[in-house]
Protein backbone atom coordinates (compact mmCIF):
# COMPACT_ATOMS: atom_id res chain seq x y z
CA UNK A 1 0.00 0.00 0.00
CA UNK A 2 1.27 3.48 -0.86
CA UNK A 3 1.53 6.09 1.88
CA UNK A 4 0.69 9.75 1.30
CA UNK A 5 1.85 12.20 3.98
CA UNK A 6 -0.06 15.45 4.45
CA UNK A 7 1.94 18.06 6.40
CA UNK A 8 0.13 21.29 7.16
CA UNK A 9 -0.02 24.36 9.34
CA UNK A 10 -3.67 25.36 9.52
CA UNK A 11 -4.04 28.13 12.11
CA UNK A 12 -7.00 29.91 10.48
CA UNK A 13 -10.45 28.93 9.30
CA UNK A 14 -9.43 29.56 5.69
CA UNK A 15 -6.35 27.34 5.80
CA UNK A 16 -8.26 24.68 7.75
CA UNK A 17 -10.95 24.66 5.05
CA UNK A 18 -8.30 24.05 2.39
CA UNK A 19 -6.61 21.38 4.51
CA UNK A 20 -9.91 19.59 5.09
CA UNK A 21 -10.66 19.67 1.35
CA UNK A 22 -7.18 18.38 0.43
CA UNK A 23 -7.46 15.52 2.92
CA UNK A 24 -10.98 14.67 1.68
CA UNK A 25 -9.59 14.56 -1.87
CA UNK A 26 -6.85 12.13 -0.85
CA UNK A 27 -9.58 9.82 0.40
CA UNK A 28 -11.70 9.91 -2.76
CA UNK A 29 -13.40 6.54 -3.33
CA UNK A 30 -11.81 6.25 -6.78
CA UNK A 31 -8.34 6.14 -5.24
CA UNK A 32 -7.48 2.74 -3.80
CA UNK A 33 -4.40 1.37 -2.09
CA UNK A 34 -3.30 4.65 -0.49
CA UNK A 35 -2.89 5.17 3.24
CA UNK A 36 -3.18 8.86 4.14
CA UNK A 37 -1.19 10.11 7.14
CA UNK A 38 -1.98 13.64 8.32
CA UNK A 39 0.47 15.53 10.53
CA UNK A 40 0.66 19.12 11.66
CA UNK A 41 3.92 20.77 10.64
CA UNK A 42 4.98 20.90 14.30
CA UNK A 43 4.39 17.14 14.76
CA UNK A 44 5.75 15.71 11.49
CA UNK A 45 9.17 14.07 11.68
CA UNK A 46 11.75 12.74 9.26
CA UNK A 47 10.53 9.19 9.90
CA UNK A 48 7.13 10.27 8.51
CA UNK A 49 8.78 11.64 5.36
CA UNK A 50 11.00 8.60 4.92
CA UNK A 51 7.98 6.27 5.19
CA UNK A 52 6.01 8.29 2.61
CA UNK A 53 5.57 7.60 -1.09
CA UNK A 54 4.24 11.13 -1.66
CA UNK A 55 3.76 14.33 0.30
CA UNK A 56 1.33 17.24 0.37
CA UNK A 57 2.33 20.48 2.06
CA UNK A 58 0.00 23.26 3.20
CA UNK A 59 0.88 26.61 4.73
CA UNK A 60 -0.41 30.12 5.14
CA UNK A 61 1.64 32.97 3.68
CA UNK A 62 3.04 34.92 6.63
CA UNK A 63 4.85 38.17 5.93
CA UNK A 64 5.89 36.97 2.50
CA UNK A 65 7.13 33.59 3.72
CA UNK A 66 5.87 30.14 4.67
CA UNK A 67 4.60 29.80 8.23
CA UNK A 68 7.12 29.39 11.03
CA UNK A 69 5.65 25.96 11.73
CA UNK A 70 6.31 24.82 8.14
CA UNK A 71 9.84 26.23 8.32
CA UNK A 72 10.31 24.27 11.57
CA UNK A 73 9.20 21.11 9.73
CA UNK A 74 11.83 21.65 7.04
CA UNK A 75 14.51 22.54 9.61
CA UNK A 76 13.71 19.34 11.51
CA UNK A 77 13.61 16.87 8.61
CA UNK A 78 15.82 18.37 5.89
CA UNK A 79 19.05 16.40 6.25
CA UNK A 80 17.46 13.12 7.36
CA UNK A 81 15.01 13.32 4.46
CA UNK A 82 17.83 13.55 1.93
CA UNK A 83 18.30 17.30 1.66
CA UNK A 84 21.41 18.49 -0.13
CA UNK A 85 23.58 21.40 0.99
CA UNK A 86 25.96 23.36 -1.18
CA UNK A 87 29.57 24.01 -0.18
CA UNK A 88 28.53 27.33 1.36
CA UNK A 89 25.83 25.69 3.50
CA UNK A 90 22.88 26.84 1.41
CA UNK A 91 20.31 24.47 -0.08
CA UNK A 92 21.88 22.68 -3.03
CA UNK A 93 20.32 20.85 -5.93
CA UNK A 94 19.21 17.40 -4.84
CA UNK A 95 19.32 15.97 -8.31
CA UNK A 96 16.52 13.97 -9.86
CA UNK A 97 13.70 13.62 -7.34
CA UNK A 98 11.40 10.69 -6.96
CA UNK A 99 9.04 11.59 -4.11
CA UNK A 100 6.01 13.34 -5.66
CA UNK A 101 4.81 16.39 -3.78
CA UNK A 102 2.10 19.01 -3.96
CA UNK A 103 1.69 22.37 -2.23
CA UNK A 104 -1.16 24.64 -1.25
CA UNK A 105 -0.69 28.15 0.14
CA UNK A 106 -3.28 30.59 1.47
CA UNK A 107 -2.64 34.30 1.76
CA UNK A 108 -4.67 37.39 2.43
CA UNK A 109 -2.95 39.55 -0.23
CA UNK A 110 -0.08 37.58 -1.75
CA UNK A 111 1.39 34.08 -1.77
CA UNK A 112 4.43 34.62 -3.98
CA UNK A 113 7.08 34.70 -1.26
CA UNK A 114 5.60 31.75 0.62
CA UNK A 115 5.54 29.60 -2.51
CA UNK A 116 9.08 30.64 -3.40
CA UNK A 117 10.34 29.87 0.12
CA UNK A 118 8.88 26.35 0.10
CA UNK A 119 10.07 25.60 -3.41
CA UNK A 120 13.60 26.84 -2.69
CA UNK A 121 13.88 24.26 0.08
CA UNK A 122 12.08 21.48 -1.78
CA UNK A 123 14.43 21.80 -4.77
CA UNK A 124 17.19 20.63 -2.43
CA UNK A 125 15.24 17.49 -1.48
CA UNK A 126 14.81 14.35 -3.63
CA UNK A 127 11.22 15.37 -4.43
CA UNK A 128 9.45 16.12 -7.70
CA UNK A 129 6.48 18.45 -8.11
CA UNK A 130 3.49 16.33 -9.15
CA UNK A 131 0.79 19.02 -9.43
CA UNK A 132 0.61 22.78 -9.91
CA UNK A 133 0.82 24.80 -6.70
CA UNK A 134 -2.61 25.81 -5.38
CA UNK A 135 -2.42 29.48 -4.40
CA UNK A 136 -5.52 30.93 -2.75
CA UNK A 137 -6.02 34.56 -1.84
CA UNK A 138 -8.68 35.83 0.54
CA UNK A 139 -11.90 34.02 1.28
CA UNK A 140 -12.13 30.28 0.70
CA UNK A 141 -15.28 29.42 -1.19
CA UNK A 142 -16.59 26.48 -3.16
CA UNK A 143 -14.18 26.96 -6.08
CA UNK A 144 -11.16 27.05 -3.78
CA UNK A 145 -12.31 24.00 -1.81
CA UNK A 146 -12.93 22.15 -5.08
CA UNK A 147 -9.40 23.00 -6.28
CA UNK A 148 -7.96 21.78 -2.95
CA UNK A 149 -9.97 18.56 -3.23
CA UNK A 150 -8.56 18.05 -6.74
CA UNK A 151 -5.03 18.60 -5.46
CA UNK A 152 -5.58 15.89 -2.84
CA UNK A 153 -7.04 13.51 -5.46
CA UNK A 154 -4.17 14.15 -7.85
CA UNK A 155 -1.45 13.36 -5.34
CA UNK A 156 -3.27 10.30 -4.04
CA UNK A 157 -3.60 9.05 -7.62
CA UNK A 158 0.11 9.42 -8.46
CA UNK A 159 1.71 7.88 -5.37
CA UNK A 160 3.06 4.39 -5.71
CA UNK A 161 4.82 2.33 -3.07
CA UNK A 162 8.58 2.52 -3.40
Amino acid sequence: MARLLVVHHSPTDAVRALTDAVVAGTRNDAVVGVEVVVRSALEARAVDVLAADGILLGTPANFGYMSGAMKHFFDTVFLEAGGALGADGTAGAAGRGKLPYGLWVHGRYDTTGAVRSVQSIVQALPWVQAAPVLEVLGAVGTDERDAAYELGCTLAAVVEPV
